[in-house]
């Protein structure tokens, strides 16, 4: 089973980009993508960005992992 994260793209400098997740700024190598713009949502995996979000899917999917993380805090 693999697991991505929604994050925003903040600064791209060829093929790495400066991605926001919620207020963790990491690097992702953007490789496997032809076209990714600042200001685009990606979804992350190992690092890599697999697939351009547009912002309504990506705040779903950020919302499903926030009650992922409320359930888990709560066990």
């Amino acid at each position: 089973m693999c697991l991505a994260i929604p994050g925003k793209v903040l600064k791209i400098e060829g093929h790495v980009a400066a991605v926001d997740f919620g207020g963790a700024r990491r690097e992702v190598k953007l490789d496997l993508l032809r076209s990714v713009c600042e200001g685009d949502y990606v979804l992350v995996h190992a690092g890599y960005a697999i697939q351009v979000l547009d912002e309504a899917k990506a705040k779903e999917i950020l919302s499903s992992w926030e009650e992922v993380a409320r359930g888990v805090a709560g066990a």
